[in-house]
């Protein structure tokens, strides 16, 4: 399947209206330490600014127009401005009217009539009822246009001006389409746990305004966000609430949008009629609404449908379809989409020259609009067609570029979300924890210090000096017994917060602890250093669940502490991958510790209940210093080596092992480079590799 098209067919289903809706703000005084205090709640905001007296009529007419008016963004332009020219100086319904304006004239690229619509706000009259959400109105306008030329880090960073706006007193039509277009750049942009965030508050916002649309809208951003972060069955929940919403309130534009959702996240399913006919739904949608762009999308999400088949010839005739109305329409996403399905059905036509140099444009489009985690993921998906097709170097340089590619983003903006939102997950209750006994332990040592005072003054007043020290002694024994409790909690909540919960093992945190202290003397790893990937582990999901998923990853930990010492250093890495590190520097030892890893992984399935799951592994490994001339790196270069041979292994037929034994560099920069290019270096004969065989299998899962 296309899983880029997948990620991208939202792109218009999203682009519906976005208002905003308003919510209360309740706080409660903490009552005094003596408990003497009253409690206290503050009053509600005020409700949303506005004209005077709302005029019904137009608010109607403005409501239909954010509804379908993206649609057909030319026609409902001219509607606009005659709805604006009605409408009275400085009310409400001329800044909504603007406002939509403002947000068309971006869709189309029109940079004069857009920086005019932002000319026309600056200047709004100082005295009118609603001037104070001309800022509001602003960053929305000004981030519709960074999303519609793709400068998406820049519209992420504009729109978190939004946690300063007052939410009780903003219009709830501008706040509900500020924080859903919020939603919609975080996810393009790689903070997905971050979009779903912005979902849930846009969501809020929608049930708020008692708004069925709206709220339809914002759960099938939702379902897609949920879908990109692999959690599909809440994806196929969400996307299936919003059906259900929708249908209370339908008409074509937004039945399309729901059902461009609903195939997406079927498209796992084992039958895929689901998830056919809602692509088939949503492209005669398009066409009831007689709107090209969102024909052209519907007929990109076809062809993914068609690549995902083997039917390449199909998706070829129809990626060239999407392409044309896409161009015709200025629509840059969806143009990038047709060009990546065209190039993929070339390769699958065994035309690989020409379907890679497709495929390359659209990736050149999609890092010019910063779109990392499309990036990332075209890379991915062209590497599986090259690998499927028999171009193996191809495929193997197009699995190093998109694990670079995923690297960056998890370096930029998305890092600290991705690889440690289970971390900050779990630390949230463990520091909540520690924080009340921390307020514990401080209000023990104001008693302790009221007590101290108090046997002051009776032994100054009534002679007890015996038995004020004797109570006093008691108290501090009692206090250090809870510091010491404390100190123990905090040290077991560390110990935890560096440990992988479903399997046990280290995770990344303690690894990349660890690792600091193992190379500061050295400036570089010495070692043996391997990476796991358990083969197929999406399809093992896919066809017997989850549950057996996580069986899997338990018995593999299980299987590699077998297999290593106690001193050996074993991470689960991230998802299927697995992270050791050894102190041997052998080469020979490495190559005989990555043939038992193999033996051991492949050599028995792994019983789920009644289920029997065979299983295999890719391993890459390597021994530093380097032979021949003792060369080290840093631990972040020595594990993307192992990484590169790594895929090479799975890239030349998966259940083995490649190692690297030696580099004919004499120096670091020289390493580096032939790192980089590891397979065309191998058979340059200026890197040594070991190539191991795991057991033989009957079957695969």
């Amino acid at each position: 399947m296309s899983k880029v098209g997948e990620l991208r067919a939202a792109d218009t289903a999203r682009k519906t209206a976005f208002m905003a809706a308003a919510a209360l703000a309740l706080a409660l005084a903490l009552p005094l330490l003596a408990g003497c205090g009253p409690r206290e709640a503050a009053t509600p905001g005020a409700a949303a600014a506005g004209s005077g007296v709302p005029d019904r009529a137009l608010q109607g007419e403005l409501e239909q127009q954010e509804r379908v008016g993206q649609a057909h963004p030319r026609e409902h332009l001219r509607e606009l401005q005659a709805i604006e020219a009605r409408a009275a100086a400085g009310s409400a319904e001329r800044l909504e009217a603007l406002s939509q304006r403002a947000a068309l004239l971006a869709q189309l690229r029109d940079r004069s009539g857009h920086e005019a619509a932002l000319e026309a706000l600056k200047a709004w009259p100082e005295d009118s009822p609603v001037r104070a959400q001309v800022p509001l109105a602003l960053m929305l306008a000004k981030a519709q246009w960074l999303k519609a030329n793709g400068e998406l880090g820049a519209g992420v960073r504009l729109l978190g001006g939004l946690q300063e706006i007052e939410a009780a007193k903003a219009d709830r039509r501008l706040l509900w389409r500020a924080t859903e277009l919020l939603a919609y750049m975080q996810g393009d942009y790689g903070e997905v746990d971050a979009a779903v965030e912005s979902g849930l508050k846009a969501l809020e916002q929608a049930r708020a305004m008692d708004s069925r649309w709206r709220a339809a809208i914002t759960q099938a951003t939702l379902a897609f966000n949920y879908f990109r972060s692999q959690q599909v069955d809440h994806a196929k929940r969400t996307a299936g609430e919003a059906l259900q919403t929708a249908q209370q309130d339908p008409d074509p534009v937004l039945m399309y949008s729901i059902h461009t959702i609903l195939g997406i996240v079927h498209t796992q399913d084992e039958d895929p009629r689901i998830s056919q006919q809602a692509r088939e739904q949503a492209l005669q949608y398009a066409r009831e609404a007689q709107a090209p762009s969102l024909q052209a999308l519907a007929l990109g999400n076809l062809a993914d449908y068609e690549l995902r088949s083997g039917n390449y010839a199909r998706a070829l005739e129809l990626s060239t379809q999407s392409l044309a109305l896409a161009h015709e329409v200025g629509e840059i996403s969806t143009e990038i989409l047709a060009r990546h399905n065209m190039g993929i059905a070339k390769i699958g036509l065994r035309r690989l020259d020409e379907g890679k140099r497709d495929v390359l444009q659209a990736i050149t489009m999609d890092a010019q609009r910063e779109a990392g985690s499309y990036t990332a993921d075209a890379w991915l998906e062209l590497g599986g067609y090259l690998e499927k097709f028999d171009d193996l170097a191809g495929a193997v340089d197009a699995y190093h570029r998109s694990r670079k590619e995923f690297d960056e983003v998890l370096r930029d903006e998305t890092r600290r979300t991705v690889l440690e939102a289970q971390a900050r997950y779990e630390d949230q209750q463990r520091q909540r924890e520690i924080r009340l006994l921390n307020q514990d332990n401080s209000l023990k040592s104001e008693q302790i210090r009221t007590r101290d005072l108090q046997l002051k003054l009776w032994a100054e007043v009534g002679g007890c000096v015996l038995l004020s020290g004797a109570l006093l002694a008691l108290a501090y024994r009692r206090i250090r017994r809870t510091n010491a409790a404390l100190a123990q909690t905090n040290e077991s909540l560390r110990v935890q917060s560096e440990r992988d919960p479903l399997t046990g093992l280290a995770n990344r945190r303690h690894f990349q602890q660890a690792i600091v202290e193992l190379t500061r003397e050295s400036g570089g790893l010495r070692g043996s250093l391997f990476l796991i990937d358990i083969d197929h582990f999406k399809r093992i999901n896919d066809q017997w669940g989850h549950a057996a998923g996580d069986t899997v990853l338990v018995e593999v930990a299980r299987r590699l502490r077998g297999v290593l010492r106690e001193q050996d250093l074993v991470v689960r890495w991230g998802g299927e991958e697995f992270l050791i590190l050894v102190k041997s520097e052998s080469t020979e030892d490495a190559r005989q510790l990555g043939q038992r890893l193999l033996d051991q992984m492949g050599a028995q399935p792994v019983d789920h209940g009644p289920l029997r799951i065979p299983i295999s592994a890719s391993i890459g490994f390597a021994s530093f210093p380097m032979a021949p001339h003792d060369l080290t790196l840093e631990w972040e270069r020595a594990i993307d080596l192992v990484d590169t041979v790594m895929y090479m292994a799975k890239a030349h037929g998966r259940n083995k092992a490649y190692g690297v034994a030696a580099m004919q560099a004499r120096d670091r920069d020289q390493l580096l480079a032939l790192a980089g290019r590891v397979e065309s270096a191998w058979h340059q004969g200026q890197v040594q590799l070991v190539s191991l065989l795991g057991p033989v299998q009957e079957g695969r899962a």
